[in-house]
């Protein structure tokens, strides 16, 4: 009697990636579209600024949308800081004139930067400009210049509080709404060592040729993570939940307890520090039928070569109305939209 059976399958299958540990800067620039720099600011300053930051880190909210037909809260703190100016135009008063949405909702005024973070952020512009004079521009990044002369310009940052071994962020790419293509985003974190955790978006089209590979990448206290243009159209990323944690040990007392014993944390503080470009202004955003601004996603799946890849504006009101949005979705014209300069418009790249 002969049995039967399957058919070999006409196409072979494509083998898994082990995750991969990046234990080093060298390791993090070979393999990624990041570059990661350890004791980036002075010791003291450091310990200082996560102290700051972890007093007001007692008053930040989880974030909450609605996700199908439930409301879900973020796994972790966050707030939201803005700079006294934009970084391009000396007018004090942008804040009070953007508008920001953010999960569907307007947020509330920005808090300014505290004095601390603001001499924190001038180690951080710096280095992120030294390293983005060394590599090539693409095309639709903005070609313009911060009121000194920069090519980046920290204007907003993004402060999240991770607190012992559950807190986390499941993989996302940031919006682009106000960040415009290609946005370079420089992480800096302090206290506890955290995981990093990045993946690729295989495109459809070498989807049957290789898998995605995932990079685990230790976050150490004063260290700084830049995500170089195109991390967020091909990456997604995360902070997963740990079984175990190494405390963190300050070397220096509390500035305003100096009597007391340095005691460990278990907290890790990141602030992620953006340029919000001229050209992406709230103002510029279109809304969808909802009446609500829209966001800005890549074409993750269908990117090609940095030249042709497509964004496009999509409803973001179900995040808050009770799931429910519209079918609004608009391919992103920077020609027709006024958007720039960039790149490509001023018939350069820029090193």
């Amino acid at each position: 009697m002969s049995v039967l059976r399957q058919p070999p399958s006409s196409t072979r299958s494509v083998p898994r990636l082990l995750p991969l540990t990046l234990m080093n800067p060298p390791m993090v620039a070979k393999h990624t579209p990041c570059t990661m720099h350890l004791s980036i600011l002075p010791p003291e300053l450091a310990c200082k600024l996560f102290y700051t930051m972890l007093d007001l880190s007692q008053s930040w909210k989880r974030n909450k949308w609605w996700l199908f037909d439930r409301v879900v809260e973020s796994p972790h703190r966050t707030s939201f800081y803005a700079r006294k100016t934009d970084g391009v135009e000396s007018d004090n008063s942008w804040q009070e004139a953007a508008q920001y949405w953010y999960n569907g909702r307007q947020t509330d005024p920005p808090n300014v930067f505290p004095d601390v973070m603001e001499e924190a952020c001038l180690y951080v512009e710096n280095m992120v400009n030294k390293e983005m004079q060394t590599r090539p521009r693409l095309p639709l990044e903005w070609a313009g210049r911060g009121s000194e002369g920069q090519i980046w310009r920290a204007n907003v940052a993004a402060s999240n509080c991770y607190e012992g071994t559950k807190d986390s962020v499941g993989f996302h790419s940031d919006h682009l709404t106000y960040l415009g293509p290609y946005p370079t985003i420089a992480s800096l974190s302090l206290g506890t060592t955290r995981i990093f955790r990045l993946r690729e978006v295989v495109p459809s089209e070498e989807m049957h040729s290789r898998r995605a590979q995932t990079f685990n990448i230790p976050l150490p206290h004063n260290s700084l993570i830049i995500m170089h243009a195109s991390t967020q159209e091909k990456f997604k990323h995360s902070i997963p939940p740990q079984s175990t944690l190494d405390l963190y040990r300050p070397l220096f007392p509390h500035h305003s307890r100096l009597e007391h014993p340095l005691e460990p944390s278990n907290c890790r503080i990141n602030i992620t520090f953006r340029f919000y470009r001229p050209d992406f202004r709230p103002q510029s955003i279109p809304r969808c039928n909802c009446g609500v601004p829209t966001i800005l996603r890549p074409d993750m799946k269908n990117r090609h070569d940095g030249q042709t890849d497509k964004y496009w504006w999509t409803c973001h009101a179900g995040a808050q109305n009770e799931g429910k949005g519209c079918s609004f979705w608009q391919v992103m014209d920077m020609k027709a939209e006024g958007r720039g300069p960039t790149i490509s418009g001023v018939g350069c790249n820029e090193r």
